[in-house]
């Protein structure tokens, strides 16, 4: 069964269409890019694939849930543990620890081992000696480390980076990358990674290209 099947998605906001007719279908384990300069129509489309916002016309499967069936409310609990996303500006509540950031996620949606959970993937990315260091205390790389170990811990089926490597210097957004990679893989998570980088979607195994709110383009490695 497809992670993602998407049929003739549309999104209208106010007098503008921005997602013209998308369809698309994404495979358990696959990494996906969607590539597209800005205004494409790229994180409108991972918005609606997310569950963060809601088509405006069109089918859509996600990890098994019907989200063109679900309302708001309903969206945000078929989030819950099947969707992780990381975003270009790392959106770390800045009152928490680095293990407090990744814990209390967890323990919200009620998982009884939450902190042991969120320090093992903190551990993983390489930030077992930051646990208790606050983000204002943290490098970017070290913020968008917790930021990754946030969205894997509930071993969601599906992982969304938008512009992850935005707000880094060349050398730590490589890293981070590589991380990022990495991680998915080691928790069999499908990947679909937003970016205008041809290089870095160079890196998926699949990349879908959208120009004007269209699907122009899908291209698999090799």
């Amino acid at each position: 069964m497809p992670v993602i099947a998407a049929r003739g998605l549309t999104l209208t906001i106010g007098a503008t269409t921005i997602l013209k007719g998308i369809d698309l279908t994404v495979a358990p384990g696959e990494t996906l890019a969607l590539l597209g300069h800005s205004g494409s129509g790229k994180s409108s489309l991972m918005a609606v694939l997310s569950g963060l916002e809601r088509a405006s016309g069109g089918s859509l499967a996600v990890a098994g849930a019907d989200f063109a069936a679900l309302d708001e409310d309903a969206l945000a609990l078929a989030r819950r543990g099947r969707i992780g996303i990381v975003l270009q500006a790392f959106h770390l509540l800045p009152t928490m620890t680095a293990l407090e950031n990744v814990a209390t996620p967890l323990e919200l949606a009620g998982q009884a081992d939450a902190w042991t959970v969120a320090a093992r993937e903190l551990e993983a990315v390489g930030l077992g000696h930051r646990l208790d260091h606050y983000p204002a205390q943290l490098s970017g790389g070290e913020q968008q480390r917790v930021a990754i170990a946030r969205a894997l811990a509930p071993r969601p089926a599906l992982l969304f980076a938008d512009e992850p490597t935005g707000n880094l210097d060349g050398a730590t957004g490589a890293a981070i990358v590589d991380l990022l990679f990495t991680r998915r893989a080691e928790a069999g998570a499908t990947l679909v990674l937003i970016t205008h980088d041809a290089e870095l979607a160079a890196r998926a195994d699949r990349v879908i290209t959208l120009a004007d709110g269209h699907i122009v383009a899908d291209r698999r490695a090799g």
